[in-house]
C-alpha cells in the first residue's frame, strides 16, 4: 500500500518555510499532494494559476510530490486523493490552537485521515507569508524568506 499525503495551504505567496515543510513531508510519504486553496472569500495578491506555478518553480527536483489546487472542504478533498494524512506546518505556539481546531473539525469530516504536524527548521520558523508581502511592498530584502521565482514575482506586482 502506497501512503499519500496532502499539504494543503493558500501559499500567497510560497515562502522557504513551505519548501521545507514540504521536502520533508515528501520523505515521509510515497507521494505529496501540494494543494493550493482556491478560497474565494480570501483576498490573495496571487491568483491560483500563479500559486501553483510559483509552487512548481519552487518545488522542482522533489521527487514524489504533485502540485494542483483545489476548493472546498480540505478533507474532502485530501479523502477524494486516497491521503492518508493532511501535513500542516506549525512555527508556533501561536499556530496551534488554530490547528487544533481544524484537526477535530477534519476528524469529524472523514475520521480516517490523520493531521501530521511538521515544525519547519528554526531558521524559517518565523517567516509567514502575510510579512513577506508586507516587506515586499514596502521594498524591503526577501530573498532569504522565499524561493527566487517568488521574489521575482513579487517585485513584479509591487512595482505596478
Amino acid at each position: 500500500m502506497k501512503y499519500k499525503a496532502v499539504y494543503p495551504g493558500t501559499f500567497d505567496p510560497v515562502t522557504l518555510g513551505h519548501v521545507d515543510i514540504a521536502r520533508r513531508a515528501a520523505r515521509l510519504f510515497d507521494e505529496l499532494v501540494v494543494a493550493v486553496a482556491d478560497n474565494p472569500e480570501k483576498k490573495t495578491l496571487f491568483t491560483v494559476k500563479e500559486r501553483v506555478g510559483l509552487l512548481r518553480e519552487s518545488l522542482s527536483g522533489i521527487e514524489h510530490i504533485s502540485i494542483t489546487s483545489f476548493d472546498g472542504l480540505t478533507a474532502r478533498f485530501a479523502r477524494s486523493m486516497d491521503a492518508v494524512a493532511i501535513i500542516r506546518g506549525l512555527r508556533a505556539i501561536s499556530d496551534f490552537e488554530f490547528e487544533f481546531q481544524m484537526a477535530m473539525m477534519n476528524r469529524k469530516i472523514e475520521p480516517g485521515i490523520e493531521a501530521v504536524y511538521l515544525m519547519p527548521k528554526d531558521k524559517y520558523s518565523y517567516i509567514s507569508s502575510s510579512l513577506v508581502k508586507d516587506i515586499a511592498k514596502r521594498g524591503g530584502g526577501i530573498s532569504c524568506f522565499v524561493p527566487p521565482a517568488v521574489e521575482e514575482a513579487l517585485k513584479k506586482k509591487f512595482s505596478t
